[in-house]
């Protein structure tokens, strides 16, 4: 069974860059608002304010909330600059609610397609606006041959603004020397196991060995006191994490995505430990939505029931 679920999160990886499939998914009348009432589960609307009404009720609820506008690989230099402004409103409007919030982001999307001084030119208005409104940003990491360029900009901004952050991702065998790097600096760090098909060779694929170096990676971060993002559903890991006090420490918090498994991450909340939600909106869901099934594989049958029939989202 392991091996079929293996077998299925790859085959949707490698589906997930065809974008003539995605052309025709989000062109097709008949096709996207079927698999539109899917994607429902994992993505809060096309709308800022559909994003931004979703995480009010998950913060009313005690829940520390991440809000991403959908998109990545942009190679317009206009809908970099669109992107760009749709964050800037998006820090304003969390900020205006006086929310203790996070906006995510990918690099791709504002403008690193185009050109390294494009990209960090509209992070650091990002980040200056986000300083202002008490609002943390949070940079997703990407495909591993953009690892290096995310890393440089990320390091350039940390030097400056403390409150970005950098995901890491702990499969590929690049990361340990990485994590070490990113220690100096004081934005926060989110571990992912990481969903990205990549080249044989460069990194560990799902096992108990991937395990071990997450914990691991996560001790570095907790012995260091750096502000750290749990993020992951693997229950078996959070469990030995949580039984090693880690979970309770004031500067770490686990984060799931929105609509994977609530259940797990409200008795975590209600157990004492920060629990945040990353909560997305756009019309950009293809790529998002087939690596949210892949990452879990279980989540094609609530996908499915979802196209189907009607679902209520817990919290």
């Amino acid at each position: 069974m392991i091996n079929e679920e293996a077998r299925f999160s790859k085959a949707l990886k490698s589906i997930a860059r065809n974008q003539e499939l995605k052309a025709y998914i989000q062109n097709s009348k008949e096709l996207f608002p079927i698999l539109m009432k899917g994607a429902n589960r994992f993505v809060a609307g096309e709308t800022r304010r559909e994003g931004i009404e979703r995480v009010i009720k998950l913060y009313n609820k005690g829940y520390q909330v991440s809000l991403e506008f959908i998109g990545e690989n942009t190679t317009s230099e206009e809908e970099c600059m669109d992107a760009k402004n749709e964050f800037i409103e998006l820090i304003k409007d969390l900020g205006h609610k006086q929310m203790k919030a996070t906006v995510s982001f990918d690099l791709s999307h504002i403008g690193m397609m185009i050109s390294d001084s494009v990209a960090f030119t509209n992070l650091e208005e990002l980040a200056k606006v986000a300083h202002q409104h008490n609002i943390q940003l949070m940079i997703s990491m990407e495909e591993s041959q953009k690892t290096d360029t995310i890393l440089s900009l990320y390091k350039r901004i940390a030097k400056s603004f403390s409150n970005v952050g950098i995901t890491l991702q702990v499969h590929l065998e690049r990361s340990s020397m990485d994590l070490n790097d990113l220690l100096k600096a004081p934005g926060r760090i989110r571990l992912v196991k990481g969903a990205y098909q990549e080249p044989e060779g460069i990194y560990i694929p799902r096992s108990e060995e991937l395990n071990k170096r997450y914990i691991e990676f996560v001790s570095m971060c907790v012995e260091r006191n750096q502000p750290l993002s749990i993020a992951t559903h693997d229950e078996n890991l959070l469990t030995e994490l949580k039984a090693k006090g880690i979970l309770y420490r004031p500067n770490v918090e686990v984060e799931m995505l929105d609509g994977v498994r609530p259940d797990l991450l409200r008795s975590l909340k209600e157990d004492g430990i920060q629990a945040k939600v990353y909560v997305t909106y756009g019309s950009e869901w293809y790529l998002y939505v087939v690596h949210r099934i892949a990452e879990y594989p279980p989540n094609i049958y609530t996908f499915l029931s979802d196209v189907i029939g009607q679902h209520t989202v817990g919290e």
